[in-house]
């Protein structure tokens, strides 16, 4: 069973909310057929732990926006990478180092992936 359309529409906002604090290789994988704990998993990087913590708490405002709060919020005492788990998604956003380390793309590599596109970037390419 696929991932639920309102798992699908949460990752995706919280890709959109990503991208416009400048996350990099941001990935959606429905790991609804792999796990029964969550349907989405949204990966996301940063290139500073700075950076990393933005992202997180765009990510945490813009879901809270569609009535859904964190469950569990992990590691961003250190920021390098902070796990938050909104039970229908878990979001990862990762120091650029820490995402080449674990690679959890590789991980999850059988899942299917949700298309996502930068709404922001696709417009500004529109312009040019």
């Amino acid at each position: 069973m696929p991932a639920t359309d309102r798992a699908t529409e949460l990752g995706l906002a919280a890709a959109q909310a990503a991208a416009d604090k400048l996350a990099s290789d941001i990935l959606l994988l429905d790991v609804s057929e792999q796990l029964v704990i969550t349907d989405v998993f949204l990966l996301a990087s940063a290139p500073n732990d700075r950076q990393v913590k933005a992202i997180v708490d765009e990510i945490e405002d813009r879901l809270r926006e569609l009535d859904c709060k964190p469950i569990r919020r992990e590691g961003e005492k250190e920021g390098r990478w902070v796990l938050l788990d909104f039970g229908e998604i878990v979001v990862h956003v990762q120091h650029q180092e820490e995402r080449v380390f674990y690679a959890l793309e590789r991980l999850w590599k059988d899942c299917p992936v949700i298309p996502f596109v930068d709404a922001d970037a696709e417009r500004a390419a529109g312009r040019s």
